[in-house]
């Protein structure tokens, strides 16, 4: 079976209806930071809330000062709403590449960390590389998720999609395969995230269960120019078309 290792964004859709469920490794191993969370929206600080959330007004705060424990759910997969899940279009796929993806992505989020697709969780903000109080979320999460990440991807193929920043909350030990995309001979580095959706997109919508079969997927806009193999890491590097 293939896995895909993906980042959250900034942006996140606000409702929900979805209902409460285990979250990817127990919801209780998340207790202390979101109960962190909390206490800072409960708080009354502004200038608390100000920067958690990464706003310079208050006013920009106010949609997603909730309870993060009575509020609408969502599934990970469907909250997202950056540039990589634009291109991803979620609620376009039909069912099957809808279920392939909430039963394996798994998403890296500031606040709850590592999650499957289909996980549901809460409206939330904090600004990537902010703390959470005294909880320094990358480091939190990799040291509480990566042996449960170890033992879920023993016998999984990985498919690495995340964005750098991602890294620090867990190392893949085993072999692993990530991508670059070139424009006129140059690494993207803002528009990569449209290429991963699109990537994304394609292996869902085509039900890719293993390395050998994404790499006999065709990607409309893409051209294999080479893969390179450094210690456990396959890194294609792919031609944007113009």
């Amino acid at each position: 079976m293939l896995k895909i290792l993906f980042s959250p964004s900034e942006g996140k859709k606000s409702g929900g209806n979805k209902s409460k469920k285990e979250l990817f490794g127990s919801n209780s191993a998340r207790d202390g930071i979101l109960n962190e969370y909390n206490a800072i929206l409960n708080s009354g600080d502004e200038n608390a809330i100000k920067e958690l959330f990464g706003f310079k007004k208050f006013s920009d705060c106010e949609p997603y000062i909730c309870d993060i424990f009575n509020s609408p759910l969502m599934c990970a997969v469907e909250r997202y709403d950056g540039v990589a899940y634009e291109y991803l279009d979620f609620d376009s796929l039909q069912t099957e590449a809808k279920e392939y993806l909430k039963s394996n992505t798994i998403i890296f989020s500031n606040l709850y960390g590592p999650l499957l697709g289909g996980d549901t969780i809460a409206n939330y903000k904090v600004k990537q590389g902010n703390n959470i109080g005294s909880f320094v979320p990358d480091k939190f999460y990799k040291d509480r998720f990566s042996y449960q990440l170890d033992l879920y991807l023993a016998n999984c193929e990985i498919l690495d999609l995340r964005a750098g920043y991602y890294n620090k909350f867990y190392e893949v030990k085993k072999p692993y395969t990530t991508l670059k995309f070139l424009k006129d001979g140059k690494t993207i580095s803002h528009w990569a995230k449209a290429y991963r959706g699109l990537v994304l997109r394609a292996v869902a919508q085509n039900n890719i269960n293993s390395m050998k079969e994404f790499m006999a997927l065709e990607i409309e806009g893409l051209s294999i120019k080479e893969i390179k193999v450094i210690k456990n890491k396959t890194e294609i590097v792919y031609n944007i078309a113009n």
